[in-house]
């Protein structure tokens, strides 16, 4: 293996994933991120002073640059930087794609992740038109309305008939995720990524008993006709994930094993159907590592619906039990900024922790219609 080639993750840790207004409710974007920045440069057992640069991915916080603001919380020196990332879905493996491109061009440490605090999220307001009241609005538009800008649950209702995954189908995936998940946790499984966050030690949203039959009784979201419920749609969640890389040199002298950033892209589709946005993007970044889907071990996509991972897993050709197999987003959750980090925390414990193959793939989809690869390979 080439030493003297890449970024190299030699650290990487979450906060544990909240329901929205539950245990982590009185926790800032800010106030979540920083306990788990302090605790990947512990980890990764460097000097704050060599830490160039922190970057974070947030969509719905409040602005004013979350990543400086939670790298001073975390106790770093004002003269580190932080850079705040919005790719909606996508921005947390976003930012950990732009921190690689960093220690590429020079950086020597560079810390990036995600964070999201949906109990927290300001209200947003359009300002009144003359003589009117402000109109608040949920989420700034994905794409302009000419060219259709669907909610995503209701998007992924219309990428699972276009793509012909029945309901049932859906269902016994989603069962299957909360079942690994749960099982996962029991084992102690997600100890070692965790970072205990205002009180809050687990993640709060796996449970026993989430069985096929008990999701098929659960009623359509958004048409009739529909197939999406809450059962097989992700939660809404509030999270931090943050990983530590660091140029060859610094890994030379830490002389620690990690994951080696082999590639990264983005790419757009129609925003029409977004959840298919991890395909395109899935196919360029390993065809830039220069591998096929059956050289990965592991493969972690964020599941923010049953329906929408099922489709790009059919038009991608990837055997469905492949992906997330100790749980993915529709247990776990998906705090929307750090969900594509956690992806990359999930990696770093199943291939660098447990040495359990070489080669993984992160992805995400994103609303707009985008979505982000990242190939990565143990190295010690």
């Amino acid at each position: 293996m080439n030493r003297d080639a890449g970024a190299v993750i030699v650290a990487a840790r979450r906060s544990p994933i909240g329901t929205a207004g539950h245990g982590l409710a009185g926790c800032t974007a800010a106030e979540l991120a920083a306990p788990v920045v302090a605790a990947v440069v512990d980890d990764a057992a460097l000097p704050v002073d060599e830490v160039d640069e922190v970057v974070l991915g947030n969509c719905m916080g409040p602005g004013g640059d979350v990543a400086r603001v939670a790298a001073l919380q975390a106790g770093l020196p004002v003269v580190v930087p932080g850079l705040t990332v919005d790719r909606q879905c996508a921005s947390g493996l976003a930012a950990i794609g732009i921190g690689g491109a960093l220690v590429r061009d020079g950086a020597a440490v560079v810390l990036a992740g995600g964070v999201e605090s949906a109990s927290t999220a300001p209200w947003r307001f359009w300002p009144p038109a003359p003589g009117g009241e402000p109109q608040r609005y949920l989420r700034a538009p994905f794409a302009p309305a000419a060219l259709g800008d669907p909610d995503m649950g209701a998007a992924a209702d219309d990428l699972a008939a276009a793509a012909g995954v029945p309901r049932e189908r859906q269902d016994r995936y989603a069962a299957r995720s909360h079942a690994a998940a749960w099982t996962t946790q029991q084992a102690g499984g997600f100890a070692a990524e965790l970072v205990a966050v205002g009180g809050v030690e687990a993640d709060e949203r796996p449970r026993a008993g989430m069985t096929r039959d008990r999701l098929a009784r659960l009623r359509p979201l958004h048409r009739a006709d529909g197939t999406v419920t809450a059962g097989n749609s992700c939660g809404i969640n509030d999270g931090a994930a943050v990983v530590a890389m660091v140029d060859s040199s610094t890994w030379q002298r830490l002389d620690r094993p990690g994951l080696r950033i082999l590639a990264v892209a983005t790419t757009g589709v129609d925003p029409r159907l977004p959840g298919r946005g991890l395909v395109p993007a899935v196919r360029l970044a390993l065809r830039r590592a220069g591998l096929e889907l059956d050289d990965v071990d592991v493969i972690e996509f964020n599941e923010a619906f049953a329906g929408q991972i099922l489709a790009c897993c059919d038009e991608l050709g990837v055997d469905e039990h492949r992906v997330c197999v100790e749980g993915g987003a529709l247990a776990l959750g998906h705090p929307w900024g750090a969900s594509g980090a956690v992806l990359v925390v999930r990696l770093f414990t199943q291939l660098v922790r447990r040495g359990r193959g070489r080669f993984g793939l992160a992805a995400v989809a994103a609303g707009g219609g985008q979505g982000v690869a990242m190939v990565v390979e143990a190295c010690r």
